[in-house]
């Protein structure tokens, strides 16, 4: 478990900055060392997206339609305040997993073979099915889908900078493979 202290350092952000992601991710505030693992691999994910130049406003919408499909799904079973966040950290089957939430579907994305109707939640239904309240999780999941091609195409056009201005603080400051030491030895 971490503290929000512990989450900045390790992020090389000040506690401040991630106050903010939590107000505009809609992310639980929690007490003291009480943070995930999974919580702070989600924060990882965010900062080193928006290290790649994809807008916060593009990230915060895809969570927003990764939450709104895992609700579809009847992802919650846990009843945690953090259920959303559970999944992330995890690394088996990148290609099946939901980009923020790390939340593996099952299939590799894109695809059109989720069951929407598979319910993993205990608890009661809705009255209403989704779709007959106009909320249906293939469209949810196409949007997604729409959402993230265009974060991709931002980040593949990022790439060659990004390369070159590692290549470019290795010629600056001597920086090796492993980076970080020699660039904060010469400070």
């Amino acid at each position: 478990m971490h503290t929000l202290a512990d989450l900045a350092q390790s992020l090389n952000r000040s506690a401040v900055y991630l106050r903010g992601l939590q107000t505009r991710f809609a992310l639980p505030v929690l007490q003291g060392g009480s943070y995930s693992d999974a919580y702070a691999a989600f924060l990882r994910t965010v900062v080193r997206v928006r290290i790649l130049s994809v807008s916060e406003s593009a990230l915060v919408r895809l969570w927003e339609l990764e939450k709104k499909l895992l609700t579809l799904l009847n992802v919650d079973s846990t009843g945690s305040a953090t259920w959303f966040l559970d999944a992330c950290g995890q690394t088996s089957h990148r290609a099946r997993r939901l980009l923020l939430s790390n939340y593996d579907l099952g299939v590799a994305l894109p695809s059109r073979m989720l069951q929407p109707s598979l319910n993993f939640r205990a608890t009661l239904p809705e009255l209403f099915a989704g779709n007959e309240m106009g909320e249906d999780a293939l469209r949810m999941l196409e949007s997604y889908l729409e959402t993230l091609a265009t974060i991709h195409r931002e980040v593949n056009n990022e790439l060659p900078q990004l390369r070159a201005t590692v290549r470019h603080a290795r010629a600056l400051f001597g920086a090796t493979a492993s980076g970080e030491r020699s660039i904060r030895s010469k400070r």
